[in-house]
Order: C-alpha cells, then structure tokens, then sequence
C-alpha cells in the first residue's frame, strides 16, 4: 500500500497484526501534516501499535514534521504500543537533538535493528521477500518510492 501526496509519500514495507514498517519520503512539513496524520492515523486505527518509520528518503522534516512525528508517538502510547525511526539523515537527527526528542523518537540505523526493539511476537518478517512469479500465493509488495535512486540502507536480518 502506498499513498501520497505532491510532496510527502508513505508506503508500507511490512506488517504484522500489531505491527507495521511504513517508508516516508520526500518533505514532512505543514502542506503535508494532515495526509501524514490521516495516513498513520488509519494505520494505527488498523491495529498497528508498534510502527517503525524508514526515514532514510524523508528529505526535509520542520518543526511541523516534528510535532506530527510526536502527536503519532502520543496516539501510540496510549495504546501501549511504541514509534521508532529508522534511516535518520543529517538534519532530522539535528532537529531531535536540538529539540530534546531523541528519547521520545529514538532512531536505529536500519529497520532491522528497529525491528529488534519490538516484541519478537509483534514484528513483522523482515527484510521482505521477494515477489517470485507473481502467481496468486505471492505476497503483495511494496510499491517503489516514485523518484528513482531513493533505496533504503540495506538491512541485515532480525
């Protein structure tokens, strides 16, 4: 599943029942704060209280990325469940840093080693495998990220 917006795009990499790893990228700022929020809110309506975000094509973050990042944790944290970033350029994790939020949003390098603060029972399979023939018993997966050349770090198993 990918949905998006002129600027911002958030597609879905993994799930489970209680769990989801969504990509994010392009820009995360007030033109795109209520897709975003609509767009984790039905994820996290879905069932998904753990949600790990790989930021690594998310390329601009203001402070109203920010407050959308925490409302989000907010939402998570009162249904016992938890966010974590994955991929953090630069200049997100200055604006963590700088804004005190590194504790309340921590970032892993990659979304295995996201994946690894979660519950074993609760996360997803990842990496995701491979569509083979395409043949009805395949796994759906992820759409591309609509700008070529914007891959995610490579990630070791969990």
């Amino acid at each position: 599943m990918s949905t998006q917006t002129h600027r911002l795009t958030v597609t879905e990499l993994a799930s489970s029942d209680d769990s989801a790893v969504l990509r994010v990228s392009g820009e995360l700022d007030q033109t795109c704060e209520e897709f975003f929020l609509r767009t984790l809110g039905a994820s996290v309506d879905a069932g998904h209280r753990y949600l790990v975000l790989d930021v690594t094509a998310l390329v601009f973050c203001d402070s109203r990325g920010l407050n959308c990042l925490l409302a989000i944790r907010w939402l998570l944290e009162r249904r016992n469940g938890k966010i974590l970033l994955s991929g953090a350029g630069r200049h997100l994790t200055e604006l963590l840093t700088q804004t005190g939020s590194t504790e309340l949003l921590p970032v892993r390098p990659t979304v295995g080693q996201a994946l690894k603060d979660l519950p074993a029972a609760h996360r997803p399979a990842w990496p995701p495998q491979p569509h083979s023939d395409g043949g009805p018993d395949d796994p759906p997966q992820p759409s591309p990220l609509p700008s070529p050349g914007q891959g995610t770090q490579a990630d070791e198993d969990v």
